[in-house]
């Protein structure tokens, strides 16, 4: 099995407590440009200054104070990418979820207990 074949993007996913005003936060006082929304989700994507960043925000029942965000790294084959850092011992939470027809998510964790998270664009929403 060989190394990771990523995809060029990351995703940083912030949860917060309202997600229009944190939307609209972000958009109006930002001046990120939302470039994907799932509002019955309540989630969306806006690019970040930085080419192949985005800022993911989604509503959350409950926000840590101080923030976090979780490093959402796009790749080409989730399934062949899991496999690898599994074999490296990396630990995963649970299995891999998909979104609708739109994406393949699975987080895991860094040595620390950091969460981390790949996802896989399906056919049709890959940007």
């Amino acid at each position: 099995m060989g190394k990771i074949e990523w995809a060029g993007e990351a995703t940083a996913a912030l949860g917060v407590s309202d997600y229009a005003t944190s939307l609209a936060w972000y958009r109006d006082v930002l001046g990120l440009e939302v470039v994907f929304e799932l509002e019955s989700w309540k989630w969306a994507q806006l690019q970040s200054p930085v080419s192949g960043l985005l800022l993911g925000i989604g509503q959350s029942e409950e926000v840590k104070q101080g923030g976090g965000a979780t490093l959402t790294f796009t790749v080409e084959d989730i399934d062949a990418a899991r496999a690898y850092l599994e074999g490296e011992g990396v630990r995963f939470d649970g299995e891999t979820g998909q979104v609708e027809d739109m994406v393949r998510l699975a987080t895991f964790y860094d040595p620390d207990g950091n969460a981390l998270m790949l996802a896989e664009q399906l056919e049709g929403n890959r940007r």
